[in-house]
């Protein structure tokens, strides 16, 4: 069970993520000035998607702890990074962000040290 909380956590944090960066663009840049922000938070604050966001980001914390109870927190932390991978593709094509040489490399150096951790348990 301890797998599919992790699961769990990787999977909504992603979503977290992508829909918050998603409706953020369609608010437009953080503004200056004390009553534009205000405005700004508080129309972010009612967006429907960026709620779900915070909610998805609750639930998997929520996850996390779980799964934290049935792992070590040294041999789980670095399952943690996944997500990283997800949004890095992710963003590739929903937001057509630039992927470079040095972002793949850090990425694969991730990879492999979840990899090299997983095969210790």
């Amino acid at each position: 069970m301890g797998y599919i909380y992790l699961i769990i956590n990787i999977l909504l944090t992603t979503y977290s993520q992508v829909v918050l960066k998603w409706r953020i663009n369609m608010l437009g840049e953080f503004p200056e000035g004390w009553l534009a922000k205000s405005w700004f938070l508080l129309r972010a604050l009612f967006d429907i998607y960026i709620l779900s966001g915070m909610i998805a980001t609750f639930v998997a914390s929520i996850a996390w702890m779980a799964a934290m109870s049935k792992f070590a927190l040294s041999y789980l932390y670095p399952f943690s990074m996944v997500s990283f991978v997800l949004v890095f593709v992710l963003s590739y094509f929903l937001f057509q962000e630039l992927i470079t040489w040095k972002k793949v490399i850090g990425l694969l150096l991730i990879s492999v040290g979840v990899i090299l951790i997983g095969l210790e348990k």
